[in-house]
């Protein structure tokens, strides 16, 4: 399987240049917008597909600053980018981005290094907006949106598919579902 890569020559972050940012993104159109985004706001922008991609990049220049998606063709996931990149360089502000909203993977995510976690579509205000939240806040407002049914029982579903490894017919037996049930589920969120 092919990946694509967009780096600069110039070498590590910290050279003239400004901050360097790292885009992880396997969507083409997705990738292009946030990097052109990027570099409007004055960013070195270098982008990968993929897992692989991106380790080669690595070898060559550290980020400041990374957003990546969760959900990556291939083999590895974003969690894993996520992983090699706070062991690459703890001090790189990670994002991710993803579709699959969930406790469990915003959890994770922070686990292994990311400083934010937001749910697409999210611009680059959003983003720029994220690693600048490093710290927590103890003024959020704790029933500032409640979580209907749908939104716990769509995160039910999606911690146990990625449990499952993304198996619709194991997942819905652990449900209590039936297979059918759960595919119309998952069509209308587009999964």
């Amino acid at each position: 399987m092919g990946h694509s890569v967009k780096a600069e020559p110039s070498g590590r972050s910290g050279e003239k240049g400004g901050r360097l940012l790292l885009v992880v993104e396997d969507d083409a159109a997705l990738s292009r917008t946030l990097v052109r985004s990027f570099e409007r706001r004055g960013y070195r922008v270098i982008s990968a597909d993929s897992f692989e991609a991106m380790q080669d990049l690595l070898l060559q220049q550290t980020p400041d600053f990374a957003v990546v998606d969760l959900k990556l063709n291939g083999e590895a996931s974003g969690l894993a980018c996520v992983k090699t990149l706070h062991a690459n360089s703890p001090k790189t502000l990670i994002v991710v981005l993803t579709g699959f909203a969930s406790i469990a993977t915003a959890v994770e995510a922070v686990k292994l290094g990311a400083c934010h976690y937001l749910a697409k579509p999210s611009n680059t205000d959003d983003i720029e907006r994220a690693f600048g939240m490093t710290e927590g806040n103890t003024d959020v407002e704790l029933a500032a949106r409640q979580a209907s049914i749908k939104t716990l029982e769509w995160e039910r579903i999606h911690e146990m598919l990625v449990a499952t490894d993304f198996n619709i017919s194991e997942t819905a037996r652990r449900l209590g579902m039936h297979r059918r049930t759960l595919a119309r589920k998952l069509e209308k969120r587009r999964v």
